[in-house]
């Protein structure tokens, strides 16, 4: 089984990646490397943001790693909150306040469409290559649900009524970016023979 580095400190994502790969790889978590940094996200895009990351353990480990990059894309915020929607109502990543500032200034909107853009940055054998997967919906008035994360309880994806906060992990990857870019990446990595 080949082992790869998810250049995450998010134990949720670590979940989420492991649901949709299941067996097929072995993903090891930064904790679980013994690697404890906290890698900056400094730019405009989350293709930048992920690969600085994915780069980033690269040069540390020289062993095949990936990260991600998630925004949640507000069509009537001129996208925001978008590359910075962990850090949207500040630099404490606290989700709570940055869902109670989204809400607040689409309190007078009546165009709610938003996506979540997912974008994973894959370091294999000294070469990056990208992964994107979207998800379009909606924002709802208020949050509801217990489950997921972030901007988990006020989003409902397309095709459903429930928020992803309502939803089991099985039912979020119906719909997940997350699940769409993982389920490119790990099609890519089964098809890999090292000579491209």
């Amino acid at each position: 089984m080949r082992s790869i580095i998810f250049a995450t400190n998010n134990k949720n994502k670590v979940s989420e990646i492991r649901a949709v790969l299941k067996d097929s790889f072995q993903i090891i978590s930064l904790a679980e490397t013994g690697i404890d940094i906290e890698i900056p996200e400094p730019y405009d895009t989350l293709e930048e943001n992920a690969r600085e990351k994915s780069v980033t353990i690269y040069t540390l480990t020289g062993k095949d790693c990936f990260s991600e990059d998630t925004g949640l894309e507000v069509t009537a915020l001129n996208n925001e909150p978008g590359v910075r929607s962990a850090r949207y109502a500040g630099d404490e990543s606290d989700f709570k306040k940055n869902t109670e500032k989204l809400l607040a200034n689409l309190r007078s909107a009546s165009n709610r469409q938003a996506q979540f853009r997912t974008v994973i940055s894959l370091m294999l054998g000294g070469k990056e290559y990208s992964f994107e997967g979207i998800c379009k919906g909606v924002i709802t008035e208020q949050e509801t649900g217990n489950n997921g994360f972030g901007y988990d309880p006020v989003f409902i994806p397309d095709g459903s009524d429930k928020t992803f906060a309502e939803m089991t992990m099985d039912e979020k990857n119906k719909f997940s970016h997350r699940k769409k870019a993982t389920a490119k990446f790990a099609a890519f990595l089964n098809n890999y023979n090292g000579k491209d």
